[in-house]
């Protein structure tokens, strides 16, 4: 009966003790993104034994910086908080290193990729023969190499954030685990991964504030890979597509960006999304200008078909996000969504436009999609046949 008795209390004990835990990792977790604000772009760290020579040039992302110090090291420093230092091949660590720098010993191999919009960033840099392990199966991807290396096997899925195949990824030797903020609602899945020895790193690219910011997270996986020149040489390409209508006067043109749900509410882009601001960009005016924004740059809202009714009728063009519920084809097909949609002035005068299902994924296409929304601002339809992430419903 005594033994019951104290069973039942330390079971009580451990329940506590995860309860708590889990609270106060969270806690750590909020922590750590308020403080990103404050500490990114913070002098280069003093490191025992080595020399530093000078930091990474960055044109927009915010939320990483990279120190380089002699013999090829370099330290990533991520939200002000998260730092890994890359190892060369062949080289040792130093010691009497910080005990909260995670080192990445090159050359890093069998990635567990889970952070989506990484995977395109990888693939241009032809970094995919480092992954092995991805957090999203063959079907949900919309980047074509990771799709196809998933069908040859070169890739196999071993479960989403909050459920990985610990078993799988122990047994391919994992050597980093790339993850979303996602990762910040179940702490307990990092905490095992690392305790496991593999290094967790958290991107954030989904906080920059500027678009071109996401697109610049490659320069730190080619860090990574040693494909720091061809990282370069691709952000310049996208880059060169923003210069190219940057420098043109704003239409005065106003733009909606939503789809309907599933229980029929507008879900639109707060006004500092990255998607508003790729309009600003591209010379439009996005219609929603007062919806306020959050730290995350990938904010959005639901709002009541009147209230979007009301604001976004006068639009000069839509376009209607596919990424949740499927491309649309047709103008009737969007008004089966929603019968309001028939008297918005972008509906009677056939400005309405729907994203390719590539969108999201491809974050190296961030500039492209500025310009084919600029083609759609400016030229005329019979000129818009050749846009990359978005057609003309008919």
């Amino acid at each position: 009966m005594i033994g019951q008795k104290w069973k039942k209390r330390l079971l009580l004990c451990a329940l506590c003790f995860f309860i708590l835990g889990g609270i106060s990792r969270n806690a750590s977790a909020v922590e750590s993104r308020t403080a990103a604000a404050e500490n990114v772009g913070t002098e280069a760290a003093a490191l025992p034994g080595l020399t530093y020579e000078g930091s990474m040039e960055l044109s927009y992302a915010e939320q990483f910086s990279v120190d380089y110090y002699e013999g090829g090291f370099a330290l990533i420093t991520i939200g002000g908080t998260d730092r890994f230092l890359v190892v060369p091949e062949g080289a040792e660590a130093p010691e009497d290193l910080d005990g909260d720098i995670a080192v990445l010993r090159q050359p890093i191999e069998n990635i567990y990729l889970v952070a989506t919009s990484a995977m395109d960033l990888f693939a241009a840099i032809d970094g995919l023969d480092s992954i092995r392990l991805s957090g999203t199966s063959a079907e949900n991807w919309y980047v074509d190499a990771a799709r196809e290396a998933m069908e040859e096997g070169s890739i196999v899925y071993a479960g989403k954030y909050s459920a990985p195949d610990y078993e799988l990824i122990l047994s391919e030797n994992c050597g980093l685990a790339v993850e979303s903020t996602m990762i910040n609602h179940t702490p307990e899945v990092q905490e095992t991964l690392e305790s496991f020895g593999i290094p967790v790193l958290v991107e954030r690219s989904s906080y920059e504030s500027h678009p071109l910011g996401r697109v610049e997270w490659m320069k730190l996986y080619g860090v990574l890979l040693g494909k720091e020149e061809l990282a370069e040489e691709k952000f310049q390409e996208q880059q060169a597509m923003l210069e190219s209508v940057e420098s043109q006067e704003n239409t005065g043109k106003t733009v909606a960006f939503f789809y309907i749900t599933s229980v029929g509410y507008a879900n639109v882009r707060k006004s500092g999304d990255y998607v508003s601001k790729m309009i600003e960009l591209a010379g439009g005016n996005y219609i929603f200008q007062d919806l306020g924004g959050e730290e995350n740059a990938m904010s959005t809202m639901n709002m009541e078909m009147e209230q979007f009714y009301a604001k976004a009728r006068d639009a000069d063009y839509i376009i209607y996000n596919s990424t949740i519920d499927g491309e649309l084809q047709t103008i009737d097909q969007l008004l089966d969504k929603s019968a309001l949609l028939a008297d918005f002035k972008a509906v009677k005068e056939g400005n309405v436009w729907c994203t390719q299902k590539n969108m999201f994924q491809e974050t190296t296409g961030i500039g492209t999609m500025i310009v084919d929304i600029h083609r759609m601002l400016t030229e005329e339809a019979p000129n818009l046949t050749e846009l990359t992430y978005m057609y003309k419903l008919q």
